[in-house]
């Protein structure tokens, strides 16, 4: 990989940045943990964290892939000081990254599913736990996923992963604010928007702050390189504080309108908003076939939830792709063919963990996916991030605060100030590291 990839433009870098991190963290993940939080407290709590948290330790990975012009596993070679092992993480990070699709494809496949079979009209029975269940669907729509996601990759950066990802975007953000109206108009939105949008502070503590921080890092896919690998795509016209505001706006929009399309029909229809994973399944689905013209708005949403989870299959599957790629030389092709056959091998685990190799690593219930999830969730993601801050923060011990500051500065838009030192050099990894001890006293182990 001598001559590195490059963007074609800007707009092409936020919309893929925003891509990887808008998925089915948002509109999966965040609307089940909204219900089962308490709603509009976990909202609020969740914002805080975007903004305190995920911002600035989006920009530091961001500049460290700029800098460096590398993907995580060659990045802090480029940056750390001799005798240093910060380079580790890089392979941590590509581990991550692996461990996240590897329930992430699966989770696509059941979103595949559920579009074909509104789209064909076979969504009248539809059952969440009988799909789970079925070895050979599972296994059918999740090896589409990988097959189609490395296929796009297979192109050239600009022609395929750019290129498609700027139409799915588009088409995403459009189909969302038509079924948001929709949404607003059913009997039950007011009831349903206030138990979203007003917070309860009753409701919130320490295990509400902890799901809110880990979901802020999930949606925006930080602390496992995803974002690195597009700051080395990206050239030093635009300073990175802006360019991560912009994603981060893009990202917050999506998941708080996928809450505005969710609840208000949950409340009209007398689903439960408390019923976890399946809430995107089983209830909407309900919803949709209890509705005037649902097999069109059912098809419309899940056609929305494919673009959002196939816009980070996309960008995550290239953070692999270009990790594997600097570690061995091989061209684009060849390295899709065997990511894509590992993908699809470590991801049978999670396709098959509900029939055929059952696994219960935690509680009761818990499967493949929850194993998977807890490496990323509960433990990559925040430590990665707590990685981040402390090697751009620390001169001592890293690349320092001035090295970091020059980089994100670079080009024109907002810039960080040395007032907000304090903020990413010390806010941050105090709160990631004190939020991440309460996160594992709390989990679910049995």
């Amino acid at each position: 990989m001598q001559n590195r990839e490059r963007l074609s433009s800007r707009l092409g870098f936020i919309l893929l940045s925003a891509g990887c991190a808008i998925g089915c963290g948002n509109v999966w993940k965040f609307p089940w943990m909204a219900g089962q939080y308490g709603g509009g407290g976990f909202v609020l709590i969740y914002a805080l964290c975007l903004i305190l948290l995920g911002l600035p330790v989006m920009v530091m990975e961001f500049a460290l892939g700029r800098a460096s012009q590398a993907s995580p596993v060659r990045m802090y070679q480029k940056l750390e000081k001799p005798g240093q092992k910060w380079h580790i993480h890089g392979y941590l990070a590509l581990f991550g990254n692996v461990c996240l699709m590897s329930f992430y494809t699966v989770v696509s496949g059941w979103i595949l599913y559920y579009f074909v079979s509104f789209l064909t009209g076979n969504n009248a029975d539809l059952g969440f736990v009988s799909m789970i269940t079925n070895p050979g669907l599972n296994m059918l729509y999740m090896g589409i996923v990988v097959v189609l996601g490395f296929l796009i990759l297979s192109y050239n950066l600009q022609g395929g992963l750019e290129r498609v990802t700027k139409v799915m975007m588009v088409a995403l953000l459009l189909l969302m604010i038509v079924l948001a109206v929709n949404s607003a108009t059913l009997s039950g939105a007011a009831e349903g928007l206030k138990f979203y949008l007003l917070p309860d502070f009753a409701k919130i503590d320490a295990s509400v702050i902890v799901g809110a921080m880990n979901q802020a890092f999930f949606t925006l896919s930080l602390g496992i390189g995803s974002m690195a690998i597009f700051g080395s795509y990206i050239g030093k016209e635009r300073t990175l504080l802006g360019e991560s505001v912009n994603i981060i706006v893009l990202d917050s929009f999506v998941a708080i309108t996928a809450g505005l399309i969710i609840f208000p029909a949950c409340f009209t229809y007398g689903v439960e908003v408390n019923a976890g994973p399946s809430l995107l399944f089983d209830t909407m689905a309900t919803v949709f076939n209890n509705m005037a013209g649902g097999r069109f708005w059912g098809s419309l949403f899940f056609l929305f939830m494919v673009f959002a989870a196939m816009s980070t299959i996309l960008a995550v599957f290239e953070n692999i792709l270009a990790c594997v790629r600097e570690l061995t030389g091989w061209s684009r092709p060849k390295g899709c063919i065997v990511c894509g056959v590992v993908l699809f091998i470590t991801s049978t685990t999670t396709a098959l963990g509900y029939s055929v190799i059952k696994f219960q690593p935690f509680a009761e219930g818990s499967a493949w996916l929850d194993l998977w999830d807890f490496f990323v969730s509960t433990n990559l993601l925040p430590l990665g991030s707590l990685a981040f801050a402390v090697f751009c923060c620390n001169k001592r011990y890293g690349w320092g605060w001035d090295k970091f500051v020059a980089e994100a500065n670079t080009g024109k838009g907002l810039k960080v100030q040395p007032w907000m030192k304090p903020l990413f050099a010390y806010v941050v990894p105090c709160a990631i590291i004190l939020l991440y001890v309460i996160g594992l006293i709390n989990f679910p182990w049995r």
